[in-house]
């Protein structure tokens, strides 16, 4: 590999790493407008069905479907903002936007679930007869298959590209899916006369939503805290024990910042080597980082000199600063 590595043109200029991160966000915008054309059209469809057969079941499960569709304009915009070029005021550029857009998309996920409580409970005080229940039948399958498509589509590439809020708005629109399922047996209740069907199945949608609120919450915060995969500091750190004058890796950080990883890592060099000779093995292990983790754009390596019998530690002047 190592050998296919130095036969293969490649470059790890900042112009590349650009051109990189804005293919990546141009991914992630195709993926959200695909997605919210298929989300509308079938939300639309569903709504249509509800006016005509009043179906509590079928209406929290269309909020919800249009909730999920509306949640690409954030998602959007986050995407667009992470193009932006870093400035002095914001030195880390824009992509923390996305954390900001999966705020706004747990904060849907909660409002759709609070409604369809609320018309269920209200349907449940005061049963009404489903109308129309064939085309309701028909009308949960084609939620489910839209749902369904979208939350494949909107999975794959944000696990491609890396984005926490890509993916968990596409298992938000995975249980969408098997939540307009369960308006079949709403429709299949109404169908045999039992009006509590309808109410029941809402409420069971509603526990349905919680479920998914509860995991992209932890998705979504889990960024916002810069919790990162244990596996890519392994793998990190496997890959810097590996490059040629690294002694030993010390304090290793990696953060996401949006759908992209950046790193901080100390690494431990013969303290008798020139300043030239621990840069350039710094530089080779920040290119074996780029290489060894994914969606990895930039590393800052300090390389710390091996401690010698007797000599003080160089950083002490710095104890009561980080005690702090």
């Amino acid at each position: 590999s190592r050998l296919r590595h130095l036969l293969t043109p490649h470059s790890h200029e900042t112009a590349d790493k650009l051109d990189s991160a804005l293919e990546s966000s141009a991914r992630g915008m195709r993926a959200l407008w695909v997605s919210l054309a298929v989300l509308g059209v079938t939300a639309v469809a569903q709504a249509v069905v509800v006016v005509l057969s009043g179906s509590v079941a079928l209406l929290g499960d269309t909020v919800h479907n249009a909730a999920d569709a509306l949640t690409a304009v954030p998602l959007g915009i986050a995407f667009v903002l992470g193009r932006r070029a870093a400035t002095r005021r914001f030195t880390y550029g824009y992509g923390r936007a996305e954390d900001l857009a999966g705020i706004a998309i747990v904060l849907t996920i909660a409002a759709s679930a609070a409604f369809a409580a609320w018309t269920a409970i209200d349907r449940l005080l005061d049963p009404r007869p489903m109308d129309h229940v064939p085309v309701v039948a028909a009308a949960a399958v084609i939620g489910f298959l839209g749902n369904e498509w979208v939350a494949r589509y909107r999975i794959r590439v944000g696990r491609s590209i890396g984005s926490a809020a890509l993916v968990a708005d596409g298992l938000h629109a995975r249980t969408d899916g098997y939540t307009s399922l369960a308006v079949l047996v709403s429709a299949g209740g109404a169908a045999i006369g039992w009006q509590l069907a309808d109410p029941l199945v809402g409420l069971a949608i509603t526990a349905a939503i919680l479920l998914v609120l509860r995991d992209a919450t932890r998705e979504v915060f889990g960024r916002v805290l810069d919790a990162v995969d244990p596996a890519l500091v392994d793998r990190a750190e496997g890959a810097l024990r590996d490059v040629p004058g690294v002694q030993e890796v010390g304090e290793l950080r990696l953060r996401w910042i949006g759908h992209r990883l950046r790193a901080e890592v100390a690494v431990v060099v013969d303290g008798d080597v020139t300043v030239r000779q621990a840069h350039r093995t710094a530089v080779e292990a920040e290119h074996a980082l780029l290489h060894a983790v994914p969606r990895l754009t930039a590393a800052l390596v300090h390389a710390d000199p091996a401690p010698t019998p007797g000599e003080t530690d160089p950083h002490l002047a710095l104890a009561h600063h980080t005690a702090e």
